[in-house]
């Protein structure tokens, strides 16, 4: 079977690239096995004798990396690739996971969707101390639950740069048949290095500032439109794909021509089987689909974002047919009509009755308003700031919680843009299934969120949209 410190909101000197950059690129892969469609296969790691520790090495340095028909671009990447490597283990493996910081600044990496003990969970200042420029950090968890995750630096907004990667942790059981495997990144990308959202103090108080960042593409698996990634599969095969949105902004609607998606886990969670004809994906979360190749030809893959850049694009590509390309232009159906899924649809694999909670927040999500930039804005700069009733982080009072106790968050949507919220060390509850990120949407809606208070220590409550959780979206979770 063919497997496939928001604290410190640095920005560091550009300049600082050009110490020790190096050409990289995204066909240039590393030794380990290739998961179809992704040129940068996974890293193999070593195992010890008796098979339950897998170690992998993570080397963060500044990267000139090369996007297909678009340029040459100043990055940080994790050993040289974008993104960065797979990381594959298998369920109730050990995982050791050496990071070596050849940045200009510090860093740590957040292991997103892994209920992990805290200490592992990359959050500078609170988890950890930030890894130095030239140190080195050790991370060490067990490979569990199974599913579908993601990695990236937890240090303001140095995932726009490129520290970003997909993490996936393979049943010892599928509750699913499939005859192949890929795993699809979806990018939203920067030219140059990200800047708070906001505009100079003397551009007129006419001027709004920016409710998105600048970015230049959208990629699926390292690369654009115009030279898209193509998923090989034969007809008759069942495909399983692992779609994880590793965008710092952008959500998605995802949809395949001429195929219904199955959906079969949400943020690595396993739920009923689903036919929808696409789903919306927002950073941070991830969803699993199974595909049914029925349909010979080559179909065009999309992600469509809710902003006005061109969609991200890759192809479905029968090896037993004659065509090679998806026609020019061609986007699938379910992006303009057909089921879109709706999360209260999902039902949740072995899921325990809902419990009454012992604790409940009511939470206002608001902001985008322009205030003074901080110590690190450049000169001028007015930035947005984004609240949790009305408190922008870190001036925002703690979720104190107690161990063993059934806690529920309600939150709801003030503002003008959606809000994926997340949170560390926990799977929530969110209607009938489990997640750990999932999106408040506009025009004052609302969302419960339940999780058991079962992971002591100190978690990070927050925005998705990393120009959101940076301008103050964020709230702490310590147990007393």
């Amino acid at each position: 079977m063919d497997r496939r410190s928001f604290i410190r909101t640095a920005l560091a000197d550009v300049g600082a690239l050009a110490m020790g950059t190096r050409l990289s690129s995204y066909t240039r892969g590393i030794q380990g096995r290739p998961q179809g469609g992704s040129d940068s296969g996974p890293i193999q790691g070593s195992l010890e004798r008796g098979g339950t520790l897998r170690e992998f090495t993570l080397n963060l340095e500044p990267t000139q990396l090369e996007i297909p028909a678009r340029g040459i671009f100043e990055k940080w990447l994790y050993n040289g690739q974008f993104p960065g490597p797979e990381i594959r283990a298998k369920e109730g493996e050990r995982l050791r996971l050496t990071v070596r910081n050849n940045l200009p600044e510090g860093t740590t990496i957040h292991w997103h969707g892994i209920p992990l003990r805290n200490a592992m969970d990359g959050v500078p200042d609170i988890t950890q101390p930030a890894i130095a420029p030239g140190g080195t950090f050790v991370y060490e968890f067990d490979a569990a639950p199974a599913g579908s995750f993601l990695y990236h630096s937890h240090f303001g907004l140095q995932p726009e740069r490129g520290l970003v990667g997909p993490l996936v942790v393979e049943e010892k059981k599928p509750h699913v048949e499939y005859d192949r495997e890929y795993t699809l990144s979806l990018n939203d990308v920067l030219a140059g290095a990200p800047m708070p959202l906001g505009r100079p103090m003397n551009a007129g108080s006419g001027m709004p500032g920016m409710l998105n960042p600048p970015y230049f593409a959208l990629l699926i698996n390292g690369r654009p439109p115009e030279a898209p990634t193509v998923f090989s599969v034969k007809t008759g095969e069942r495909v399983r794909l692992r779609v994880i949105n590793l965008s710092g902004a952008t959500i998605y609607r995802f949809a395949i021509g001429g195929h219904p998606l199955t959906v079969t886990h949400t943020d690595g969670r396993p739920v009923e089987p689903l036919r929808v004809d696409s789903l919306p994906i927002a950073p941070g979360g991830r969803y699993d689909v199974l595909v049914e190749a029925k349909n010979p030809g080559a179909w065009p893959i999309a992600a469509s974002p809710d902003s006005e850049l061109p969609p991200a694009r890759a192809v479905l590509r029968y090896m037993d047919s004659n065509e090679s390309q998806a026609r020019a232009g061609a986007l699938p159906e379910g992006l303009t009509g057909g089921r879109s899924l709706n999360i209260d649809d999902l039902r949740g694999l072995g899921l325990p009755p809902a419990q009454k909670p012992n604790h409940t927040f009511n939470f206002v999500l608001a902001g985008g308003e322009l205030k003074p930039g901080g110590m690190m804005s450049p000169a001028g700069m007015m930035t947005q700031e984004w609240t949790i009733n009305g408190q922008a982080y870190p001036n925002a009072d703690p979720m104190e919680v107690h161990m063993g106790e059934s806690v529920r968050i309600r939150l709801e949507n003030a503002s003008a843009m959606p809000h994926p919220m997340h949170l560390h060390g926990h799977f929530f509850r969110v209607g009938n299934v489990l997640k750990d990120t999932t999106i408040v949407w506009t025009h004052s809606k609302r969302v419960e969120l339940d999780f058991m208070a079962n992971n002591s220590g100190s978690w990070l409550f927050h925005c998705h949209n990393l120009y959101h959780m940076t301008g103050g979206m964020m709230r702490l979770v310590r147990y007393k």
